[in-house]
């Protein structure tokens, strides 16, 4: 083999192998994938930074499981709570805040509970349960779930309550769902980016928002290199720089379904 032969394929070699480093491996949740967003920043990612981004699409706790065992080089996730013992157990090194939407309580559009007539989110779920009206649970440890069942302990609607046949869980990601609400004509507790995002609403609306306690805070969180020497930490580093930037906010802030932002950029430069 000629040398300049040789010094081509050892080129390729090289860059073939630069090309596997810069890949990242992130845990997202179903909802932020939904949501259509990640369709939008991941070619700007690749564009910008020359890093493919691998998404492990799953739910909150499932993401923050996946980053204590080290399988994900950092996680984006909404359970802030959850997101704080994680730190504080070192599986991350930080959590960033990025961008916020909120959660909003759909059903049908007949609105048999008159969940629409709320003036909170306590009332709203206290009425559906009254009623006993249908009501879809994501029942899968997701961000969604564990802010689901906080606002059901502050409406005082107690797990022995909602034990009962209206009390439906679907053990299932977002998408999932909404489709099962869709189908039982029931009310269930989104996001507002994949409402926005669904495409098989049926008979659903949207009835309630607004209530303060449906705030949705999306994080940022790179896994603990010391713990899981094998991440890559730095790569991690490079993406949070890009999620935090002017470039990430346009995006962000522009992305748009149906006349409405579906997520709002907050993250703070440090």
């Amino acid at each position: 083999m000629k040398i300049g032969a040789v010094l081509a394929v050892l080129s390729l070699v090289a860059s073939t192998a630069m090309a596997q480093a810069e890949s990242l491996k992130v845990a997202v949740t179903t909802s932020f994938h939904n949501s259509g967003l990640a369709d939008v920043l991941l070619p700007e990612i690749q564009k910008d930074l020359g890093l493919t981004v691998q998404l492990l699409v799953v739910g909150t706790g499932q993401a923050l499981r996946l980053g204590a065992a080290g399988d994900v080089d950092a996680i984006l996730v909404h359970s802030k709570a959850s997101e704080e013992k994680f730190i504080a157990d070192g599986h991350g090194t930080h959590r960033r805040e990025i961008m916020f939407n909120d959660f909003v309580i759909v059903g049908p559009s007949g609105d048999p509970a008159l969940v629409s007539a709320a003036e909170t989110a306590d009332e709203a779920l206290v009425a559906i349960a009254q009623t006993q009206s249908a009501f879809v649970s994501r029942g899968d440890d997701s961000g969604t779930h564990k802010k689901e069942l906080a606002l059901w302990a502050a409406a005082g609607v107690d797990a022995e309550a909602r034990a009962a046949v209206w009390y439906k869980e679907a053990g299932a990601g977002m998408g999932a769902a909404l489709n099962t609400a869709s189908g039982l004509n029931a009310y269930i507790m989104s996001d507002r980016a994949s409402w926005l995002k669904f495409g098989n609403k049926g008979d659903l609306a949207l009835l309630y928002a607004g209530d303060p306690a449906l705030f949705n805070q999306y994080a940022y969180l790179p896994v603990n290199p010391v713990t899981h020497p094998h991440v890559q930490a730095e790569l991690a580093e490079k993406l949070e720089a890009w999620l935090i930037s002017d470039r990430a906010r346009a995006l962000i802030d522009g992305y748009t379904l149906e006349g409405g932002r579906l997520f709002i950029f907050n993250a703070q430069k440090h």
